[in-house]
């Protein structure tokens, strides 16, 4: 939803309150009780509930994830030059949406995971604007959980029929049971590489504007 439909609908709401404040006398009547009560209930409801749904759509977008200035070097390294970085590759390769390549991968994040999920999404928000966090290694609240991968992989041949994934029935089953995880020692452990960007190869997009985007 645009967010000036919502500024528009908050300034006709402005409007009667004006009215009704300058014509208390308006309000004795039953149009202007009507009037009262979609001014400072109905409207401001349906602006903060069309509000919430366009921000909540705005937060999948991977820039917006990137306004945190603590996530740059994971933003620069979905350009790294490596087909081996599970990131990289899947941004690179348009395997996930780019405009929503951090929320395809971590669909339980903050504002969209449980309720200790959203309490650490408002302590980040907290640390952002006050408590300026300085560079550092980032680490996952808990282990991966391989759901986020198979939401887009499981079926697809090249998975289900994968060498490595069916020499042993266990292993697909335990990959799917989430026993076993995708990004465990030995099977796609590299997934963001933040370390030494300044000596890494990056791919350089069609358009450029991308990479400054990161930076």
């Amino acid at each position: 939803m645009p967010t000036g439909f919502v500024l528009g609908l908050l300034g006709i709401a402005a409007i009667f309150v004006v009215l009704l404040v300058f014509r208390a006398d308006a309000a004795a009547a039953r149009g202007g009780r009507i009037m009262a009560f979609v001014a400072i209930l109905v409207l401001p409801a349906f602006c903060g509930v069309l509000g919430f749904e366009n921000h909540m759509e705005h937060a999948k977008q991977t820039q917006f994830c990137l306004t945190c200035h603590i996530m740059g070097t994971h933003g620069q390294s979905l350009y790294v030059d490596d087909k081996n970085l599970i990131a990289a590759a899947h941004f690179q390769n348009s395997r996930v949406p780019r405009d929503m390549a951090c929320f395809t991968c971590h669909t339980d994040y903050t504002m969209y995971g449980n309720i200790n999920a959203k309490m650490r999404g408002l302590h980040h928000i907290y640390a952002q604007y006050f408590e300026h966090p300085q560079e550092a290694t980032l680490h996952l609240y808990k282990p991966y959980n391989n759901r986020e991968c198979l939401h887009c992989h499981e079926g697809a041949r090249s998975f289900e029929e994968g060498v490595v994934h069916t020499a042993d029935p266990q292993v697909m089953a335990d990959i799917k049971s989430n026993k076993l995880s995708c990004i465990s020692s030995g099977c796609h452990d590299m997934v963001h590489d933040t370390k030494d960007l300044n000596k890494k190869k990056f791919w350089k997009p069609p358009v450029a504007a991308n990479m400054e985007k990161t930076q």
